[in-house]
């Protein structure tokens, strides 16, 4: 069940209009008092008789105990609630209930004889409006300070003693949402997302792709959007607004948005400590640190996304074993590899990257405040996957794009255990929903190559695959057995060949694999070995011919230096893999 408190207003007639009107789709039905302050409101949506008038002034009645130069500017006071999909249909009687509640909880009528007047419209089956006039009965300003968050807080309570869906609580770090004027707006004009959640998406990958002011406003007038900034008499920049060139108000201008409104991480000031690395950050991401060096130039779409699967996956590491302002910091650059990801992803694998990364936004704040500058690995791998340019979707490009999706998976999924552990509630429910789309995206890039690397192991030697098998079970005795019933098998025969025909040690490579995080969550064990093993081994990610059973020397590479493991699990958490 969600609360909303909208704007104050100064028009209860106009407001009355629209509670009792047809709606801009005509989507109300039935309009009618459900509750009131004294039960005996007039209803004109039931009664002949009454009209809006009639209901206006006796809510407005209270004004007249103040001398006209107290009165309020905005004293009509509005709240809507409205319950989850897939809750049932309440009658009218506990949605009066319900109103009753909410305007105690609020302070707007908190049952002292004295409070307000207000009145419960419902033209819907999911929701009903409260309104109400911010004059008590004795002449005294209600106390409905922070009346959002107690809103929240009965609603909760309300979901609990009536058995339905219970919301996630919030920690005031979502960013704000879409307007239902603006959600019938994008509608009317044919836009597939409200213009606030278009401007958002915008702006974030513009973020994830520069590295200073002039090259973020650069890229966002290249994006198409007007912008305003906001300089101080001394010259400074203090903010910006942007606008999409046809989202126009009544008066014909463009409708422009701060960062700050789009999301809190979008102000200017907020987007300025991603360009600014401290001094003991910058030192370890420039090599003199623990952490791994600068990336190298990138060379094209395949390259840079086996570099982001390698930050990805030192990310992976800190999340699990590091304190929790650099864990926090590498769960927004997540954010930032898949707004890239996303923006740069083949066709078949688009709609499912873009709303990954569109609902990993929630996930990516929380209270812990990042620490920046550890995040700098991921930061620079979501440039290069831009900068790179798109992936063709086939070939090496399609392959390593599913080995990044299937990396991006493990974060998302440790970041939805991360928050759960910290009992951030929405952002571990955004993490594991970009989970279930990435999951979706994975399977769309990973059929080309996976089906040509189960045709190569298909294709080799009986000797050969009993050789893997007797490897499997000799290095995984308690999960062969699986492995080898599932479809991805002969892929990871043709892996475990291909890194023994390149001078590995495939017995080490699958141990080491193996001890990188756990197994026994995932759908299919042999595809996450695939996709370790051939990104730890240098593989080539996709064979330029599947009926090609050798591995050419251009490709081969000495086994990686063991590094440092994630702990078992993701975060020891509960969220599953796939």
């Amino acid at each position: 069940m969600i609360p909303r408190i909208h704007q104050q207003g100064s028009n209860t007639l106009g407001l009355l209009h629209y509670l009792y009107g047809k709606g801009t789709h005509e989507e109300h039905i039935d309009p009618h008092l459900v509750a009131s302050f004294d039960g005996m409101a007039p209803d004109p949506g039931r009664d002949p008789s009454a009209t809006k008038r009639d209901l206006q002034h006796l809510l407005d009645q209270t004004l007249s105990l103040l001398d006209a130069g107290r009165r309020p500017d905005k004293h009509v006071w509005h709240c809507s609630v409205r319950a989850a999909p897939g809750d049932p249909i309440l009658p009218d009687e506990q949605w009066g209930d319900i109103a009753r509640r909410m305007v105690a909880a609020t302070g707007i009528d908190p049952g002292d004889g004295a409070g307000c007047r207000w009145a419960a419209v419902r033209h819907a089956d999911d929701h009903i409006h409260i309104i109400a006039t911010l004059i008590r009965e004795d002449g005294r300003r209600p106390d409905h300070h922070r009346s959002g968050k107690r809103a929240q807080a009965e609603c909760r309570l309300i979901e609990k003693e009536l058995g339905l869906h219970q919301v996630a609580p919030g920690d005031g770090t979502a960013a704000k949402r879409a307007t239902s004027a603006e959600r019938h707006k994008a509608e009317r004009e044919g836009r597939e997302r409200p213009a606030r959640e278009e401007l958002r998406e915008t702006v974030r990958r513009a973020v994830a792709d520069t590295t200073g002011e002039e090259e973020f406003f650069d890229r966002l007038a290249a994006a198409g959007l007007l912008i305003r900034k906001r300089v101080a008499p001394s010259g400074d920049l203090l903010g910006y607004k942007v606008a999409l060139p046809d989202d126009r108000n009544g008066e014909k201008e463009p409708v422009f948005y701060a960062g700050s409104t789009l999301a809190p991480d979008l102000s200017l000031p907020r987007i300025r400590e991603r360009w600014t690395l401290p001094a003991e950050a910058a030192a370890s991401a420039d090599g003199s640190g623990p952490e791994q060096p600068a990336l190298p130039d990138v060379t094209g779409p395949a390259f840079a996304r086996r570099r982001a699967s390698a930050a990805a996956w030192q990310a992976l590491l800190i999340i699990d074993q590091g304190d929790d302002g650099a864990a926090a910091a590498q769960i927004a650059a997540a954010g930032e590899v898949l707004d890239a990801l996303a923006k740069t992803s083949a066709a078949h694998t688009r709609a499912e990257l873009r709303e990954a990364a569109f609902v990993f936004e929630r996930a990516s704040r929380s209270r812990v405040k990042a620490e920046r500058g550890h995040d700098r690995a991921l930061r620079q791998a979501a440039r290069d996957l831009v900068h790179s340019g798109p992936a063709l979707g086939r070939g090496e490009d399609g392959a390593t794009t599913a080995m990044l999706i299937d990396m991006a998976l493990f974060l998302a999924i440790a970041a939805a255990n991360w928050h759960a552990k910290k009992h951030h509630a929405q952002q571990a429910a955004a993490a594991q929903q970009a989970a279930e789309h990435l999951h979706a995206a994975y399977q769309a890039a990973a059929d080309q190559p996976m089906a040509a690397l189960r045709q190569r192991g298909q294709r080799l030697a009986p000797r050969v695959r009993q050789r893997q098998a007797n490897l499997l079970h000799e290095v995984l005795p308690d999960l062969a057995a699986q492995v080898q019933a599932e479809p991805g098998w002969p892929a990871l025969v043709a892996t475990l060949d291909d890194a023994r025909r390149a001078g590995h040690d495939p017995a080490a490579l699958l141990a080491d694999a193996a001890r990188r995080r756990e197994l026994d969550t995932a759908t299919s064990i042999s595809d996450v070995l695939v996709w370790r093993l051939r990104r730890s081994a240098h593989l080539p990610a996709a064979p330029e011919n599947p009926q090609d059973t050798t591995i050419r020397d251009k490709h081969r590479a000495p086994s990686p230096a063991p590094t440092a493991q994630p702990a078992s699990g993701a975060a020891n958490g509960t969220v599953r893999r796939r």
